[in-house]
């Protein structure tokens, strides 16, 4: 089976990665939103977990990783509930980790084991600590193949890069140094920094997506309330929960009037606004290989130092959304 990502291009997949995509675990992600909400009141937002899920794993090749961290970086979003991280704003997680918490039950009860048992795997070893895997996962503010792909992905999708400038970083941009995904500049480093600050204030914290994120969230809060969904649903796909919303007229009037959130939803200030909505801070700061050491960005870049400094004041500071819809 041959893949075509539309960062990556063309890659021959082993028969183990060929029947995880074809998965009933992995064919529910092509039904989850990776923005959560923003579906919903913009159609052009809709990169799917699976989408995503399957760049992961094609980056982690590329950059030479092995067999064994593909299939993890192949399966790290699995159990990703509909709508993403709305599920934390309705559960109140402040670290976004619900799909975290949930992960070894949901996969144990999958059809996962079985196909890694087939050729040979064991999934608690592969996926029992994700962390292990030092290409997929690095904690903040290191740069991680699960955090490269969402940035490149989601830039190139809303129009904050071009495919070439973006092509480009991949191939010469990026370098695997003592297990760790490094830039190979300073001016490479700075590039990724400023394109993630663009994805999270420019896209995480624009009004539309903010507006949508709360008020799905308030609607699926009420029907957990009033028990016409429960826990169990979030594992459906999204349009599948949508469908069970939309049973009762209340919550199919409000998901229409969200549907027309553009004609309605505005930037709102500190003194006039209907939402405000602070989101996780989140900040980054690339190594970079020089002379033979990795080295954070910020150590060489006052540019780096700079482009941090004023993309928390704005995480902190939070989203203002004024809606008009009433």
């Amino acid at each position: 089976m041959k893949i075509d990502d539309r960062l990556y291009g063309k890659a021959d997949l082993e028969p183990v990665l060929i029947d995880l995509i074809d998965s009933n675990a992995l064919r529910r992600l092509k039904g989850i939103h990776q923005g959560g909400a923003c579906f919903l009141v913009n159609p052009s937002w809709n990169i799917s977990r699976f989408e995503h899920s399957t760049g992961v794993m094609l980056l982690i090749r590329k950059l030479g990783g092995s067999l064994e961290e593909q299939i993890a970086g192949l399966l790290h979003d699995v159990s990703h509930t509909a709508f993403s991280h709305v599920v934390d704003d309705v559960f109140q997680m402040e670290n976004e980790d619900y799909h975290e918490r949930v992960f070894d039950k949901w996969v144990r009860h999958s059809d996962i084991p079985d196909i890694l048992h087939t050729y040979g795997f064991s999934w608690e070893e592969i996926l029992g600590d994700v962390k292990k895997w030092t290409l997929l996962e690095q904690p903040a503010p290191a740069l991680c193949a699960d955090r490269i792909d969402y940035t490149l992905r989601d830039s190139y999708a809303y129009g904050f890069a071009a495919k070439e400038e973006i092509a480009e970083f991949i191939r010469t941009g990026m370098t695997v140094f003592e297990n760790e995904i490094c830039c190979t500049s300073v001016e490479h480093a700075e590039w990724f920094t400023r394109l993630y600050y663009r994805e999270v204030t420019g896209f995480f914290m624009d009004p539309l997506n903010v507006y949508a994120l709360h008020t799905l969230s308030r609607l699926l809060q009420q029907a957990l309330e009033t028990k016409l969904i429960s826990r169990d649903d979030f594992f459906k796909t999204d349009r599948e929960l949508l469908a069970t919303l939309r049973q009762e007229s209340r919550f199919r009037d409000r998901m229409e009037k969200l549907g027309m959130a553009q004609a309605h939803v505005k930037q709102g200030s500190k003194d006039d606004f209907t939402v405000h909505q602070t989101l996780k801070v989140r900040w980054i700061d690339p190594k970079v290989v020089a002379h033979g050491c990795k080295v954070p960005a910020s150590a060489l870049s006052e540019n780096v130092r700079s482009m941090k400094e004023t993309a928390v004041a704005v995480m902190k500071k939070g989203a203002f959304v004024k809606a008009n819809d009433q």
